[in-house]
């Protein structure tokens, strides 16, 4: 698609609600499903979908994040027609500011996309989990003549008022928006992945950054004001695994469906199309020792497994010692279980030591965090 469409993707927040994961570095930077990062799947499927020129918007503790990315070699995005870049608040003539919004965070790199000045413009958050080709989204938004698109999926009613949910019309027409709503009029939720036409999404920046009302962000402010105004705003019905990892329940959640069930999210289909890429560890291979068992889990390289662990995610270089049982657990990279000790439905944060016979969370439905320091 070359310069028809720049991707934005949006990975400055906090991701307080993790905790100690992200105490020093970004959310999109954690672990997950014991090889990838959660941005690998994101910058992946704009690589395969042939998106070409990728700004990753940054801000909360970024140089991990900054450092992972680089220049896109992982991707197959450092190519002579290739742009990626990470974007992070800058001073200008107008001052200093950090990012106040989803909406700002474009706004203040309107040179950016000027510079590249795409057709459309595909604005993606760093945090979510999902393979996709965004081609078809694109193609709709293209022959629908929407100003925008907003990709959606069909979640649980209960759970509709933790997300911007549309009312749409039989062609699919976005007619309501509602942004975490008490009471849902649907269960279509944004995904929080929109196709806009640049000239029109600029126009609506510019006038939103002069508003000392706005909180210039997109479910609040731009998508309203369009709906408002009477543009075209088309949903894109998403069939497929989509997981929104901001808390510990759900993280821990999306890498226990890829352990239990790897047809929800297939990491092993070979097709270079939809393949997930993601940086080599280079560590020595896999190890399962004479007493050591492991079933219905997923294991990295790098990974030695001398006693049990069943349904569980492990991570490079982790090592679970000689008559360790770990259950649901997710194991992050450099973890270490000590002999005798058992743990159950945790995440366990990189480089940590669970000590010698420790007994943790065995008969708790509630997922706990063991980070250095102690069990969270």
């Amino acid at each position: 698609m070359s310069k028809k469409v720049v991707a934005m993707i949006l990975a400055g927040g906090k991701g307080t609600r993790l905790e100690a994961l992200t105490k020093k570095t970004a959310k999109p930077a954690v672990s997950f499903a014991a090889k990838y990062r959660i941005i690998d799947f994101p910058l992946s499927n704009c690589a395969n979908s042939g998106i070409n020129t990728i700004g990753v918007l940054t801000q909360y503790e970024s140089t991990d994040l900054d450092a992972y990315v680089g220049n896109g070699e992982k991707w197959g995005l450092n190519g002579v027609h290739s742009l990626m870049t990470s974007l992070a608040p800058r001073q200008t003539e107008q001052g200093a500011n950090w990012y106040k919004g989803t909406a700002d965070a474009i706004t203040q790199n309107i040179d950016f996309l000027d510079d590249n000045n795409p057709d459309y413009v595909l604005i993606l958050s760093g945090d979510h989990i999902y393979k996709t080709l965004y081609n078809d989204m694109i193609d709709l938004h293209e022959e629908s003549g929407a100003d925008a698109t907003i990709s959606v999926i069909e979640v649980d009613p209960a759970e509709a008022s933790r997300f911007g949910i549309m009312a749409v019309d039989k062609n699919d027409r976005i007619v309501e928006f509602q942004e975490k709503p008490k009471q849902p009029k649907s269960n279509l939720a944004s995904m929080g992945v929109y196709v806009f036409t640049w000239k029109t999404l600029r126009k609506y920046l510019v006038a939103d950054s002069k508003d000392p009302k706005s909180e210039h962000d997109f479910g609040n402010n731009i998508i309203p004001n369009m709906l408002n105004n009477k543009l075209k705003l088309q949903a894109y019905r998403f069939k497929g695994y989509w997981r929104d990892v901001g808390t510990l329940a759900s993280l821990h959640q999306a890498n226990m469906d890829i352990a239990l069930d790897n047809r929800l999210l297939d990491l092993y289909d070979g097709s270079r199309s939809t393949r997930i890429y993601t940086e080599d560890t280079y560590s020595v291979p896999q190890y399962i020792g004479p007493q050591g068992s492991i079933t219905r889990s997923i294991a990295n390289q790098g990974s030695v497994i001398l006693g049990k662990v069943d349904c569980c995610v492990i991570s490079s270089d982790a090592v679970i010692e000689e008559n360790a049982l770990c259950t649901k657990c997710v194991i992050m990279a450099g973890a270490r279980v000590k002999v005798g000790a058992k743990v159950n439905n945790a995440i366990i944060a990189p480089n940590v030591v669970v000590e010698e016979n420790a007994r943790i969370n065995l008969k708790s439905d509630k997922v706990v965090l063991i980070a250095k320091g102690g069990k969270k």
